[in-house]
């Protein structure tokens, strides 16, 4: 019951037939692709299209997906169905699965007829099969005995006698049967060495992936926790600038209300003075006015108006302390304070100080006064030792034996050029000394408008824009790894040399043809 219903759920409703090279409609249903190609065509003529299983309408013919894993279902299921069951011959009354078959008689065994039937050589015996036609030559109706490999072709007794294969190489098909086994062992056992093979590559791979696990983890937690801290210490100085804003406000608002009670003062007296003035000019008889005056002494005929300049002043001292420019300054002086802690933390790659040693400058290389230029020139007549390049290049006077450090250069546009690094007992005459072309040298190079990186001979050629000048040089030295990116894109490395370092490594720049090589950087 279990087959009838997958069988229904892998038949074409068009042939009613298990799918052969099933596709899918727009509306979800499948057929086989002939069924569905002759439905299409035949509507085709009216310009109307429908899935023949819903009867949905499509405006236009409908596009034909491939079903691979509905194909691959279907196969497998006729495969399966496929395979007949087979019965003893002889159990008439019921059917009982056969344990072997006999070629002679033609006739499947279950296990009770298996022992009571011939013995004989000539009842060769094999696993049950349905049709005994694969096994006989369909000539002389005789079980194939030998193997014709000149015509790759099976042959019963009577064949090796017909003439038609005579002079040929024949063997016992039993022999060739094994001769194949053999080959199919040896192929066996290739394949059990490959896979052996991959099993150690996958092996070996599991580490270092183990590894980048645990230190991806540990660069989320060393990330996550900069954040954290930096989120706390940005909680403390908003606080604290908050407060700073919050004092000087309760101290100039205090000063306000001083000023203001002074004024208030001020404006009391004042109002004083002027309701005595108004009194005086009142007063009708001038005797009592001049006595009240008293122009030797009375004070209120020399008032003056510093107490308007007083007002005048507090305004503007007051704008001053409100002025957000103090607290914004602080602000940033404590912004800045937090994410220069974290410089160094963030860029674990320092800036190295690069500076070209004249001893070892080819006299083909000339080197600017600040040691910071290597350019392609003349003669320099400098004289021969054991430091000097015969040819082209320039090492660096520092060296680095740990750490990683990165540094930047700048090329001309004309000439040919290498940048790199180099150990310092690389070899000072002929070719083998050029950076790269050793093992104890690692390049970037232009040579011919074409660039690409070299070591110990071995060329790799990069797609980098052309007209490319400016580069950045970055040395892992534990982690093995000498990277070089454009300076115009330093998310992308243009290559990557992965090794393992065993000697101090020098910077190294070799020039030609009026090129020249700049250090960048380090003011």
């Amino acid at each position: 019951m279990a087959l009838f219903d997958v069988s229904n759920e892998l038949s074409c409703s068009v042939c009613l037939s298990i799918f052969t090279d099933p596709v899918t409609l727009e509306c979800g249903h499948n057929f086989c692709l002939v069924c569905i190609n002759k439905v299409v065509e035949t509507q085709g003529a009216s310009g109307v299209y429908n899935c023949p299983e819903c009867r949905r309408e499509l405006r236009k013919r409908p596009a034909l997906q491939k079903n691979i894993t509905l194909g691959n279902i279907a196969g497998r299921y006729s495969e399966m169905t496929q395979k007949e069951a087979i019965y003893c011959t002889y159990c008439i009354g019921s059917s009982v699965p056969a344990v072997q078959s006999c070629l002679m008689c033609e006739a499947s065994l279950c296990e009770k007829h298996l022992k009571v039937h011939s013995k004989s050589p000539e009842h060769i015996q094999c696993e049950p099969i349905s049709s005994f036609n694969k096994v006989k030559c369909s000539t002389h109706h005789q079980v194939f005995m030998y193997y014709c490999d000149e015509d790759a072709a099976h042959l019963c007794v009577s064949c090796t006698l017909s003439g038609q294969h005579t002079g040929h190489q024949m063997e016992l098909l039993s022999d060739f049967c094994k001769k194949q086994k053999a080959k199919l062992m040896d192929v066996h056992n290739e394949l059990n060495l490959a896979k052996t093979d991959v099993e150690k590559k996958i092996q070996d791979l599991k580490k270092p992936k183990e590894k980048l696990e645990r230190k991806f983890e540990a660069t989320q937690e060393k990330v996550s926790s900069i954040f954290n801290d930096i989120q706390r210490q940005l909680e403390k100085l908003k606080e604290r600038t908050l407060q700073d804003i919050k004092a000087r406000n309760k101290e100039t608002l205090n000063d306000i209300a001083e000023q203001i009670s002074e004024l208030d003062k001020k404006k009391r007296e004042l109002s004083e003075k002027m309701d005595h003035i108004m009194e005086l000019c009142s007063m009708t008889d001038p005797i009592a006015v001049l006595q009240e005056l008293d122009l030797g002494g009375n004070p209120i005929l020399r008032f003056e108006s510093k107490d308007q300049d007083d007002v005048m002043d507090c305004s503007k001292t007051t704008e001053e302390d409100a002025d957000e420019s103090c607290f914004l300054k602080t602000l940033h002086k404590g912004l800045s304070d937090i994410f220069s802690s974290y410089k160094n933390t963030l860029l674990s790659e320092r800036e190295a100080k690069i500076t070209l040693e004249i001893k070892t400058a080819a006299n083909n290389v000339f080197i600017s006064d600040d040691c910071k230029t290597a350019s392609w020139q003349v003669n320099q007549g400098r004289p021969r030792g054991p430091e000097r390049f015969q040819y082209h290049q320039v090492l660096s006077v520092e060296a680095f034996s740990s750490g990683r450090h990165y540094w930047e250069v700048e090329t001309g546009e004309t000439g040919n050029w290498m940048v790199g690094v180099a150990y310092a007992n690389i070899d000072r005459e002929g070719s083998q000394a050029i950076i790269g072309k050793n093992d104890k040298s690692w390049s970037l190079c232009k040579w011919n408008n074409q660039y690409f990186t070299l070591h110990n001979r071995k060329q790799i050629h990069l797609n980098v824009k052309f007209g490319c000048r400016k580069f950045r040089i970055c040395l892992d030295y534990e982690a093995g790894r000498l990277t070089f990116y454009d300076l115009n894109n330093l998310t992308v490395p243009v290559h990557t040399f992965a090794t393992t370092f065993t000697q101090p490594l020098h910077a190294a720049i070799s020039v030609w043809d009026s090129a020249w090589v700049t250090i960048l950087g380090q003011e």
